[in-house]
């Protein structure tokens, strides 16, 4: 059974600590800190999070499962990826359970860390993994249109 994640003290500490590295360019190339605007407030959220990248396209993956950032980015269909002194605008488009099944399997390889919060391993079928899916939502990330 996959872990639950709760966002508490500890949780909070090292989600700030893990925000000051990657606004440094420090930590794993993939990771990066997203801001989106609160869906209830319009405030901007920002949160560290994990951008998968596969040539020129790039996923993020909700590793935690259906968090506030999620239900943000649904709601604003937009949000702004930074690392560094690097940073995006990007809309968020959420994958079908079935197209999310390679962006899933690359996740788990590559950030071993969350495994504890997936019912699948790397090598289950791919309708586990599509199970999976509805748990830990995958978003493609594309350039916002300039008007």
């Amino acid at each position: 059974m996959a872990k639950t994640y709760h966002v508490g003290t500890g949780t909070r500490l090292v989600n700030l600590v893990f925000r000051a590295m990657t606004r440094r360019g420090l930590g794993k190339d993939y990771r990066h800190v997203l801001t989106v605007r609160g869906r209830k407030t319009g405030l901007p959220r920002s949160v560290p999070v994990d951008v998968m990248r596969q040539g020129d396209r790039r996923w993020l993956v909700a590793a935690y499962g259906v968090t506030g950032w999620v239900h943000n980015a649904r709601a604003a269909g937009e949000v702004r990826i930074s690392r560094g002194r690097y940073s995006e605008a990007l809309r968020v488009t959420e994958l079908t359970p079935e197209d999310s099944v390679p962006v899933l399997r690359q996740y788990l390889r590559e950030v071993p860390i969350t495994r504890a919060y997936f019912d699948v391993a790397a090598d289950s079928s791919d309708e586990r993994f599509a199970a999976e899916a509805v748990r830990h939502p995958v978003f493609v990330l594309s350039p916002v249109p300039v008007s």
